[in-house]
């Protein structure tokens, strides 16, 4: 493997923790080939890979999500921009619609906390009578709501 990373290498570089790593390989999110005495090595490629982890965690995407995508890259050779780019394609409406919702709280919130009316009569998120409460658990004024077929 040339150029290849230590463990601690790779933690230092990339900002996470050993114990981290161990856990992403054993999750099959990174690949680490095996010295003679049983040390593990990266590949510098695994870097990018890490911080794609990192990143799509940091918004709300899970360990399983994103082991999906990262085996939508090939295992082969080194990802290209255009794998790369095919993989934020696949998410770019679920990023969208994250944006999208974290505006809307940002904007209710500040609302909410601001307004001041300490009333529950005339609070754009009261839900009289638990009325949303067929529509599924959660915050239902805050989050997407069904559609019909």
């Amino acid at each position: 493997m040339h150029e290849a990373l230590t463990i601690g290498q790779l933690a230092q570089r990339s900002g996470v923790a050993p114990s981290a790593l161990r856990y992403y390989e054993r999750l099959g999110l990174i690949r680490a080939e095996r010295t003679g005495g049983n040390q593990r090595r990266y590949a510098r490629v695994e870097l990018r890979r890490v911080a794609f982890i990192r990143i799509s965690q940091q918004v709300g995407v899970s360990l399983e999500e994103i082991r999906a995508a990262l085996e939508s890259l090939p295992a082969s050779r080194t990802p290209t921009a255009e794998d790369w780019a095919r993989l934020s394609r696949a998410w770019r409406d679920r990023l969208e619609e994250k944006i999208r919702l974290l505006g809307k709280l940002r904007d209710d919130l500040d609302g909410c906390i601001g307004c001041g009316c300490l009333s529950l009569q005339r609070c754009a998120l009261n839900n009289p009578g638990d009325s949303l409460a067929g529509e599924g658990p959660g915050a239902r004024l805050v989050l997407p709501r069904p559609t019909d077929g």
